[in-house]
């Protein structure tokens, strides 16, 4: 049984970084709520981590984030609602309700993507695959009504991914989150100018093809996340994650490359600030501090995240 809990803090970068995707809202993980989002800040703050986009994955979380991103300096927006969801919505009879949520929320001012969308074959059965479509392309037209970022769930559904984002066209900045592909993926990823983010997948023994993509991606498209409360790097694997976690990540990237890791985390630095935009470019809305101000209070969670396992997590050691 793993341990359930979250791993020391580790050396601090000299030059430090963006967690471009990670989840700070209530998951219902066992013990990932012992930290609440402002204690997941400050120690990522304490080891470089400039700041996080925090990722939506329903209306709930999507809200949740939004409204986050509008008291904490530290926090950019993504709001979505994961394919996962889609199949679910759509046989209540409220995917287009959802969606109309969404919309809105992409108009608030730090709200800087669209995420986490796309499809997921290996959790959703053929009969809901129709919804994950659907619901992919709508948020694929929110995008780029916005002007803003696309984060792509990409599970099992390579080919499929690709070819809606050909057909429907791309938003100008696209990222596949949590890359698990490989080379030949990679590849035509980069040939279309999109980005590749790594999260702690990327420091496993057996993420081999995750390491072949590394090293074949342009520094210029590369992004760097912790998709936290999962996919802790090494040697912390199994743990609970959170944004202080990516320095782990990072170095396991510089020392696959060979290169200095205070010069990848200014290129990646750069590569963030250039998809999302500069994380003062808007005040905070409110004055407010959800700590300060006891008259404040965030909006209740109620819903999970599922757990993502990646193809190769049964077999790594």
């Amino acid at each position: 049984m793993s341990d359930q809990s979250y791993a020391p803090v580790p050396q601090a970068l000299v030059v430090g970084v963006f967690d471009n995707h990670t989840h700070l809202d209530p998951s219902g993980v066992p013990g990932a709520d012992e930290l609440d989002y402002h204690a997941h800040l400050d120690k990522g703050s304490s080891v470089g981590v400039r700041g996080v986009v925090q990722v939506g994955t329903d209306v709930e979380s999507s809200i949740w984030s939004s409204e986050l991103a509008a008291i904490e300096p530290r926090v950019l927006a993504a709001v979505a609602i994961h394919p996962n969801e889609a199949p679910r919505l759509d046989a209540e009879g409220t995917l287009d309700v959802g969606l109309a949520t969404i919309d809105e929320l992409a108009s608030r001012p730090r709200v800087r993507a669209i995420g986490e969308t796309g499809l997921d074959y290996f959790r959703t059965p053929e009969e809901g695959r129709d919804a994950q479509h659907r619901s992919f392309e709508a948020h694929i037209e929110i995008a780029k009504k916005y002007g803003l970022a696309l984060q792509i769930h990409d599970r099992d559904a390579h080919r499929d991914v690709l070819e809606t984002l050909l057909r429907v066209g791309a938003p100008e900045k696209t990222v596949f989150h949590c890359f698990s592909g490989d080379a030949d993926l990679a590849r035509i990823i980069v040939k279309n100018g999109w980005y590749l983010s790594f999260s702690g997948t990327v420091t496993f023994k057996n993420a081999h093809d995750l390491r072949e993509a590394l090293e074949i991606a342009p520094r210029h498209l590369l992004l760097v996340e912790t998709d936290a409360p999962y996919l802790t790097p090494d040697p912390f694997r199994g743990r609970l994650n959170s944004p202080y976690m990516i320095p782990h990540t990072l170095r396991g990237m510089a020392t696959h490359l060979g290169t200095d890791v205070s010069m990848l985390a200014a290129q990646i630095t750069s590569n963030t600030e250039e998809v999302y935009g500069l994380w003062d470019a808007e005040p905070v809305t409110s004055p407010r501090d959800a700590y300060e101000d006891e008259t404040y209070e965030m909006p209740p969670m109620t819903g999970t995240i599922q757990l993502p396992i990646l193809p190769d997590e049964k077999s790594t050691t």
